[in-house]
């Protein structure tokens, strides 16, 4: 499985495009799609992104929905039809698309944001204050944390 972890701050030049940090790379150096999956977050003013894989498996899971269900519509529509795919460039970079970079309030830097399976774009300033928030409140709430029994020791 693939695994994002760490943050990254990149530059974002004026043509939108932006070196996907080395690790990330190296990450996706075993999918059979060796680029990136963006679209719009619907919960943040941020940018989601995963591999193919992941994909492949949000795919299976919408398909579980009820067929034709409000939320099955939705959820497809707000994730598969806004995806975008983007290979990755012969210098590490990507060109980010125009809607996306609206979306997130991006400008000069990007933050590339690991979380497992997944990552997010962000401002960088945006993210350290959702960052901030989110400490704050699992010391107030003091979440735990029960392993998966699917993987091996």
């Amino acid at each position: 499985m693939a695994l994002f972890l760490s943050t990254y701050v990149n530059k974002l030049d004026k043509k939108a495009r932006i070196s996907v940090p080395a690790q990330f790379r190296a990450t996706l150096s075993a999918e059979s799609f060796q680029g990136l999956i963006l679209f719009r977050s619907y919960k943040h003013a941020s940018i989601e992104g995963c591999t193919m894989s992941r994909m492949e498996r949000m795919s299976q899971s919408i398909d579980s929905m009820d067929l034709f269900s409000d939320s099955q519509e939705d959820m497809a529509s707000a994730i598969f039809a806004d995806a975008h795919q983007l290979p990755i460039d012969s210098d590490g970079r990507i060109t980010l698309p125009q809607e996306l970079i609206e979306h997130a309030g991006l400008d000069t830097h990007v933050a590339f944001v690991g979380r497992g399976a997944t990552f997010q774009l962000w401002h960088p300033d945006v993210f350290a204050h959702t960052q901030a928030n989110a400490r704050n409140r699992m010391k107030i709430e003091k979440p735990t944390l029960k392993l998966s029994d699917t993987q091996k020791a």
